[in-house]
């Protein structure tokens, strides 16, 4: 995680903090979530920008030598065979700064993502409407 302690109170203001080339990445992969997810709602949970859809959906953030991409368990573990080339945990997985962002990986991951927290959501209440 970042060093300090900084309480972000939006996601600009998060990106903002960065220099130009890591903002410009934070950014790749701030529009790609939002255009697989237009309905998802920007946030900073745990410190990290997020989008929230029927539950979070993703978390990223900068790290020293890469960006921090957060799919919960079941996004690691259902795109693992994706991330050789990626150092990658239990919840995420770590694209490095000296390699161009996979934006087709992300979105994959995102639509993954939305489709699952819907399958939740109507588990739990089969009578859910989930239009606007």
């Amino acid at each position: 995680m970042e060093e300090n302690k900084t309480v972000y109170k939006s996601i600009d203001e998060y990106i903002a903090l960065y220099p130009i080339d890591v903002q410009e990445k934070l950014q790749e992969i701030r529009e790609v979530i939002s255009e697989v997810a237009p309905d998802a709602v920007e946030k900073i949970s745990w410190r990290m920008p997020t989008f929230y859809q029927f539950g979070n959906l993703v978390h990223f953030a900068a790290f020293k030598k890469h960006i921090g991409f957060f799919p919960g368990a079941d996004g690691i573990a259902t795109f693992q065979d994706r991330f050789s080339e990626y150092k990658s945990s239990k919840g995420g997985v770590q694209f490095p700064f000296d390699k161009p962002m996979p934006l087709d990986l992300v979105r994959e991951i995102v639509k993954f993502r939305v489709n699952e927290n819907i399958r939740v959501v109507l588990e739990k209440n089969p009578r859910k409407n989930l239009e606007k």
